[in-house]
This record gives structure tokens, C-alpha cells and sequence, in this order.
């Protein structure tokens, strides 16, 4: 059964130790992930001392397996399982492409109003989540839908043209490579706000710097899976917030996802 939720906010590792428990029940739990925060020990920054999995284990008072993976910018719905046993069960499913994702992200300029990127991608090692795979250049077959929710165009030049145009754009990815949003929004030329690896440096300082938004605007919004163990189908909302919510407003652009959830 759902647990009462907590204050929500965004923001880069939040002073509030607390994760928002958006669904608990005997076999599973589901966190709305702080951007910032690392799922598990990362290679890279051997100092960072909080992560998702310590801190969720230490806030319930027992273990969890990570049944997935959100990059340490992207905020949204995480399931975890609370045996390894039922972690395995749910991360099969997202093997085998049953598991319903939604994502939100701001990007740069106007995309089409709908659409599919089907770009193979290489394997890329992340060393902030996961440590022993390999980078092969061997591209992997990689296919994402795409809606694009709403636009605007600010009269400022940061690039080249008179005034800078973003927009919300909805995701779907179906296969689940590494990085695949923010490579295959880079490859149509629409790269996500704060991506420092994969964006465009000038929009992210604008952002930052006169819209108060340090973050990579990029969150999972919706989840949908069996469950392990009932076989009911669950699915999980989590709206964005703080940085990201204030940013929408600011734009008066859609604040809660809409539609059915399928996969």
C-alpha cells in the first residue's frame, strides 16, 4: 500500500536526508530520485557519501535492490526490490521490454510534434553507476518515441539567432542503452537543458544563471510494471518538482502527466 508522501523538491541533494516513498508493500518499493543523487557508489567521485541505495536501506531499516537504473541527473520514479530475488524478477522485466517508462525533459529549440528516433547506440560504460562493463563501439539498437508537449521562444540571443526557442518534450524510450534520452535527443539535434555531457554548454548557463535551474531538466515521470508477485499491473506517477516544477510554471507549460501509460 502507498505510503504518505514528504515534502518534494528537485533540488540538487536536497539538506533533507528523507526520500519520498511514493509506493511500499511486502515485495517492493518505489523512491521519487533526487537529481544529484547517485544510485550506487560511484568510480568517479570517490568522495560522494550519499547514495540512493544507503540512504533509502537506512530510512526503512532494511536492505534494497535496485531493480533499474536513473542516471545521477535524471530525478523520477526508481523501483527497487526489497530481496534480491524479487530485484531480478522486476529487472527481467525491463530486459524483456515490459516495463512501461515515461520521461520528461527541456530541450533545446522545436522538435516535430511527434515522432521516433531509431539510432543505434554504442555501449558506453557509466562509472557513476554500475562498475565492470566494458565500452564496445559496436552500436546497439536503440529506439525512443517522442511527443512534444508544449514550446516557447524567449527574446534572447544566446546562440546565433535573435531569440532562443525550448521546449517539453515526453518520452518513451523502448529499449533501455545507456544514456539513450540524452544521446538520441543530442542526435536530432535537441539536446537536454543541464546535460553537461551530451548539451549545449551556453543554454545550460542561461538556464542556470538567469532561470535559477542548475539541474539536467530530465525526469522519469511514470513507471508501469507486474507485480512480482501478484502479477497486478502498478504503475507510478511522480511529477516533477522543485527546480524543474518552477521552471514549468515559469513557462506555464504542463505540470502533471497526462494520458495512458503503455508499453
Amino acid at each position: 500500500m502507498p505510503e504518505n508522501h514528504v515534502d518534494r523538491d528537485n533540488r540538487l541533494l536536497d539538506e533533507s536526508p528523507r526520500l519520498e516513498v511514493l509506493y511500499r508493500d511486502e515485495a517492493i518499493i518505489v523512491i521519487d530520485k533526487p537529481a544529484g543523487l547517485l544510485v550506487h557508489r560511484s568510480e568517479i567521485d570517490r568522495r560522494e557519501t550519499r547514495f540512493a541505495i544507503q540512504m533509502l536501506r537506512d530510512q526503512i531499516g532494511q536492505r534494497v535492490w535496485p531493480a533499474h537504473r536513473l542516471d545521477r541527473g535524471t530525478s523520477g520514479v526508481l523501483l527497487f526490490g526489497l530481496s534480491a530475488e524479487i530485484a531480478g524478477v522486476l529487472g527481467r522485466q525491463f530486459e524483456n521490454g515490459t516495463v512501461g517508462k515515461r520521461y520528461w525533459a527541456v530541450v533545446r529549440g522545436h522538435p516535430p510534434q511527434a515522432g521516433a528516433i531509431d539510432h543505434g547506440l554504442s555501449r558506453q560504460r557509466d562509472a557513476y553507476e554500475f562498475q565492470g562493463e566494458a565500452s564496445s563501439q559496436e552500436a546497439q539498437a536503440a529506439t525512443t518515441h517522442f511527443r512534444c508537449l508544449a514550446t516557447t521562444e524567449l527574446p534572447v540571443a544566446i546562440d546565433r539567432y535573435p531569440t532562443s526557442r525550448y521546449a517539453l518534450v515526453e518520452l518513451d524510450p523502448v529499449t533501455g542503452r545507456r544514456h539513450q534520452i540524452r544521446r538520441h535527443l543530442k542526435h536530432i539535434a535537441h539536446p537536454i537543458i543541464g546535460d553537461a555531457t551530451y548539451g549545449k554548454g551556453k543554454h545550460n548557463r542561461y538556464f542556470a544563471t538567469h532561470l535559477d535551474c542548475q539541474r539536467m531538466l530530465l525526469a522519469c515521470v511514470a513507471l508501469a510494471f507486474d507485480h512480482p508477485l501478484s502479477g497486478e499491473r502498478i504503475k507510478i506517477n511522480a511529477p516533477p518538482s522543485g527546480e524543474f516544477a518552477a521552471l514549468l510554471a515559469r513557462f506555464n507549460w504542463p505540470m502533471v502527466p497526462g494520458g495512458a501509460l503503455e508499453v
